[in-house]
């Protein structure tokens, strides 16, 4: 199959950029998908040498880039912040740790991820959101849907200048739809669209993962935002079919306590169902990179992350291009 399997490296920040370099092409990959933290694409850095000779590193382990991923700094663009925050962010974004001025440094460094993404050849930008009104999820005391209708007009009114500055690069911004997100199940991420009006530079990054444990159809997902879909991540995650101690929205434990109903897996060793995944993506002809993001809390990560690649390139395949009973045919 033609769509290339990279290796995103945000669960790998602990590492030197070279390093992650040497262990993916020992892994076997085709690419890497960089995070903007750790020392992989550090922002505040990156004018056009450092973007060349951060592409030079790749060529150097025959090593290709399709997007990279800003998954921290987003989150601060519409959250609600508090020191969670700080652990995430660096310094100089985090500043006076004033709720609106980290918001609005964090949008402006979205702003210029587009733009070294610009300097690095590519036309997709990775991340998250954040949200304003996550913590109304559960609705008690009762949330109004004006409440509701509030957080997305916040979401817009903070998202839709950094999608107008990427169109005019470009580049794309693709949200991974993701509990704790503006968007997070199919009928948040419809809503979602509609607060930015649908804005060209505004799509998602799938991942079945987020979807799979909460009971969202996450096959029916790709054809819904068939014209939406600018990324794919291939995770896994297992959830039980019995009750268990913990519950769907975690317990307020650790990953990898399998006391919990659900928990990340090794590809292949949870219960997505990747056949009709790629049998949908082939549907909607998608023909990007395929981008492992390994979480297991289970698992040595190096072992993990070379199934996973093997995982991937067994479980890809090319549409067919004839029916199988032409040959009956006269």
């Amino acid at each position: 199959m033609g769509r290339p399997v990279t290796l995103f490296t945000g669960q790998w920040a602990d590492l030197p950029f070279e390093t992650m370099c040497e262990k993916a092409l020992e892994f076997g990959y085709d690419g890497l998908e960089l995070c903007t933290w750790g020392d992989h694409m550090e922002i505040d850095k990156a004018d056009q040498a450092y973007c060349d000779a951060r592409k030079e590193t790749l060529a150097k382990y025959d090593l290709q880039l399709f997007a990279i991923s800003t998954h921290l700094v987003g989150q601060c663009v519409c959250d609600r912040i508090d020191e969670r925050h700080q652990s995430i962010l660096p310094d100089y974004l985090w500043g006076d740790g004033d709720p609106e001025g980290v918001r609005q440094r964090a949008a402006a460094e979205i702003i210029k991820t587009g733009k070294v993404a610009k300097m690095l050849g590519l036309d997709t930008v990775i991340g998250f959101t954040g949200s304003s009104i996550w913590h109304m999820l559960y609705s008690f005391p009762a949330v109004s849907q004006e409440m509701i209708d509030k957080g997305y007009a916040d979401f817009a009114k903070r998202w839709t200048p950094i999608l107008d500055e990427y169109q005019k690069m470009g580049v794309k911004f693709a949200l991974e739809v993701h509990p704790t997100e503006i968007a997070f199940d199919i009928a948040t991420a419809r809503r979602a669209l509609k607060a930015v009006n649908y804005h060209p530079a505004f799509g998602f990054n799938y991942d079945p993962s987020h979807l799979g444990y909460q009971g969202v159809d996450y096959v029916k997902f790709i054809y819904e935002f068939s014209d939406r879909i600018f990324h794919v991540h291939m995770k896994d995650a297992y959830w039980s079919e019995h009750p268990m101690d913990i519950g769907v929205f975690g317990g307020h434990t650790e990953f990898g306590d399998n006391r919990r109903y659900w928990n990340f897996r090794s590809l292949g060793r949870g219960k997505i169902d990747f056949e009709n995944i790629i049998r949908a993506l082939n549907d909607i002809k998608y023909q990007g990179p395929l981008s492992v993001e390994w979480e297991d809390s289970g698992m040595n990560r190096d072992a993990g992350a070379v199934e996973a690649c093997d995982f991937v390139r067994y479980s890809d395949f090319d549409p067919s291009d004839v029916a199988f009973d032409d040959a009956m045919q006269k």
